[in-house]
């Protein structure tokens, strides 16, 4: 008895899987082809030629329409037509007045957000007079101790008309305290400010090192954060949730989803377990992603992580709004990528990454300046980063239809590749016992070290091309000019400065709401309102911070790094 000969589509199919076949038989395989490594970034085999029958198994109603579920398309109908994405440098250096001049060269220039860097004390809950701090001071980002750096950092800034963001996270509350009582002098309430704080100290124990607290009362400190926002600010976002770090210290696109999810499970878990409402604050929370040099990958990759947070928000958290499963994040061109070697090509590598970033429908994008491996930008470079998205956004054409790759077989083929192995990842998190778990056992560390050795194994041998690096090489490149800033005298004035206050404040009452804030943080007490008015009554960043480390210590990476 002879099979029956297939019809209609299942016949259209059968005849397109021999056309590719009879195509890399007959016509691919006489031809020679370069002895080069294709794969994507992180490791995916590509194929010579991508075809329907490569996305046989992806079902085309898990893809949608742009502002519907599951989102993979964009959580907005109309995308950038409607409203273009935030472009939001990240800024902060030296002194508060100098990163106030910076912000508002960049507003001047176009820009349409603030993002605040701060220094590595300041991070730390370090005062900029501590010892520790002697060599840190407004070197990576703004020294903050007190409630008049924060008014100076923000000078003549409305903060009722901009949103701001800032990369802060042991001391997140902290700032979080001090910028909402800057806004209310200048006469903005709290529920109306916009903007982020990132307060994602999960990655820090991961990925990047600035924790302060063991994981259980940094946590608490990030759920009293939620539930303040959700009272007193619905419009900021108490977190971000940062793949970003965990992706430059070199993780693969999958593990930088999964890792990121999976701390944000954590979260939502530990809120819950303060007895807040999941409706009540998974809805503002935020994320933080970066974007590679792979263009297809990294596009593939916030297509597969909006379809994977859709179903943890509709099915493992049960939020009943369907906005709270739209994922929001904005995305950084990834500093790791950036090289000390002809720095004015990572020009091209920026901009290779932020058309990246916006075909995958970013909400928020930073991109770097040329010369940031070597030093702060210049204003020259950063406004170039600046007009770098200007040209993606109004002379591209990229921002003219939602998700323009959608439907190509190769990215539909890595978003799903993607999305699985993330899966992976997060159900081993899952049987680790959670985030806190991972990181106790170095699951997230070995991992990401793993990655990134093997990653540089591959660029030293030149199997990764790494263009003025280990190829195309200039022995007569000429010196950049980089900008200087002279941190030791400026540690001298913030030190100076912060004398001053300590002077100029009521002594008596700084230390009668230190105490009470003491005793609050030994019980289970929201610890913002206190944190905010020991800010009001003058204390500083870092004696705020020694009283949680006085009650609750600090944390040793049991990896020992």
């Amino acid at each position: 008895m002879t099979e029956p000969k297939a019809t209609g589509p299942a016949k259209a199919a059968e005849e397109r899987s021999r056309s590719k076949s009879r195509w890399e038989a007959a016509t691919l395989a006489p031809h020679t082809q370069r002895d080069a490594r294709f794969t994507t970034t992180s490791g995916h085999p590509v194929e010579p030629c991508y075809a329907p029958e490569d996305v046989a198994d992806v079902d085309f109603a898990d893809i949608g329409f742009p502002g519907e579920p599951p989102y993979v398309r964009g959580i907005h109908p109309t995308m950038y037509r409607g409203r273009l994405w935030t472009m939001r440098q990240y800024a902060g250096f030296g002194t508060a007045e100098e990163t106030n001049a910076r912000f508002r060269f960049l507003l001047a220039r176009g820009q349409t957000g603030l993002s605040t860097a701060f220094d590595l004390p300041t991070q730390m809950g370090y005062d900029s007079d501590h010892p520790v701090a002697a060599a840190e001071v407004g070197r990576v980002g703004v020294a903050i101790d007190t409630l008049d750096d924060v008014r100076r950092l923000f000078d003549s800034i409305p903060l009722g008309r901009v949103s701001t963001s800032m990369t802060i996270n042991a001391t997140a509350t902290t700032l979080l305290a001090l910028y909402s009582l800057v806004a209310e002098e200048q006469g903005v309430e709290a529920a109306a400010l916009r903007g982020t704080v990132q307060n994602d100290i999960l990655k820090e124990y991961v990925a990047r090192g600035t924790y302060i607290y063991p994981p259980e009362f940094s946590l608490r400190l990030v759920v009293d954060s939620f539930e303040w926002c959700a009272r007193e600010a619905p419009r900021w976002n108490p977190i971000s949730i940062s793949g970003y770090h965990i992706r430059e210290a070199g993780s693969t696109a999958a593990q930088e989803i999964a890792f990121t999810f999976a701390n944000a499970i954590t979260y939502v878990e530990a809120a819950r377990a303060a007895g807040l409402d999941v409706d009540d604050f998974v809805g503002r929370l935020s994320f933080f992603f970066g974007v590679h040099n792979d263009l297809f990958e990294e596009v593939a990759k916030f297509r597969a992580a909006r379809r994977i947070w859709h179903e943890l928000v509709t099915e493992r958290f049960g939020a009943s709004d369907p906005r709270a499963a739209r994922l929001r994040f904005h995305t950084q061109t990834d500093g790791v990528t950036l090289t000390a070697q002809q720095p004015k090509v990572n020009a091209v590598r920026v901009t290779v990454q932020a058309l990246a970033a916006v075909l995958g429908g970013t909400q928020s994008l930073h991109t770097n300046a040329y010369d940031e491996a070597l030093a702060l930008p210049t204003e020259e470079s950063a406004e170039l980063a600046l007009r770098t998205q200007q040209v993606l956004a109004h002379e591209s054409g990229v921002a003219k239809t939602a998700d323009p790759l959608g439907g190509s077989w190769y990215v539909e083929r890595l978003t799903a590749d993607l999305e699985e192995e993330a899966r992976d990842y997060l159900a081993k998190v899952d049987a680790l016992g959670g985030s806190v778990a991972a990181i106790e056992d170095g699951f997230f560390r070995g991992e990401i070290d793993r990655e990134a050795y093997e990653h540089q194994k591959r660029v030293e041998r030149g199997e990764e091309v790494v263009v003025g690096v280990n190829a195309f090489e200039n022995p007569d490149e000429p010196e950049p000019r980089i900008e200087l800033v002279d941190t030791e005298a400026l540690a001298v004035a913030q030190r100076e400065r912060l004398a001053e206050w300590r002077a100029g404040r009521g002594a008596a009452a700084v230390e009668a709401v230190l105490e009470r804030l003491h005793r609050a943080s030994r019980g289970r007490e929201n610890l913002v309102p206190l944190v905010r008015e020991a800010c009001a009554a003058g204390a500083t960043v870092g004696e705020i911070a020694d009283i949680f480390r006085e009650e609750h210590g600090t944390w040793d990476d049991p990896a020992g790094i």
